[in-house]
């Protein structure tokens, strides 16, 4: 077997189930991360939905294409790339929200603002922990999570796009 077979492999139902793998993986990785402490921002939880929509999807996928409905696992493919294409564009906007080359949401960033009572922001401490879209809590090989997605996202979009086509 040739590296082309393994990264394209002949069937779509094998491109599919490595579309659902990947995403599996994706997701396990950040729950690794999560457990050992790193927790998600409103942002990061966003981006994951893609992932969760594409493993169940790509298996779907591959589910019509070995029952020969190559019209149904064309256009599973196609709404597979869709997913990640949005995907890489949302982490695209977190990773500039965390370079402050624009404003991110007003829920997780910024600063605080309006008149402010300690009484109720010492209550405020014991029942939410506001984890801020603007503050990179790690980086691997430079790139933040975001950044990461941004790729990650971008290879399965043009992946899903290239298996919709073939």
């Amino acid at each position: 077997m040739t590296l082309a077979e393994i990264v394209l492999p002949p069937s779509q139902a094998a491109r599919a189930l490595m579309i659902a793998a990947a995403s599996l993986a994706i997701l396990a990785a950040v729950w690794i991360f999560q457990g050992l402490g790193y927790q998600p921002c409103e942002l990061c939880l966003t981006q994951r939905y893609a992932f969760y929509a594409a493993a169940p999807l790509a298996v779907l996928t591959a589910f019509a294409a070995s029952r020969s409905a190559h019209g149904l696992a064309r256009a599973g493919f196609a709404l597979l790339a869709a997913a990640f294409v949005a995907n890489a564009a949302l982490a695209a906007y977190h990773s500039g929200v965390e370079y402050h080359w624009w404003a991110g949401p007003t829920a997780c960033t910024g600063a605080l603002t309006g008149s402010l009572d300690v009484n109720d922001l010492v209550k405020s401490l014991d029942s939410v922990k506001v984890v801020r879209c603007d503050e990179v809590q790690l980086r691997i090989a430079g790139l933040s999570l975001a950044g990461w997605n941004v790729l990650a996202s971008a290879a399965l979009a043009v992946y899903a796009a290239l298996a919709a086509r073939l």
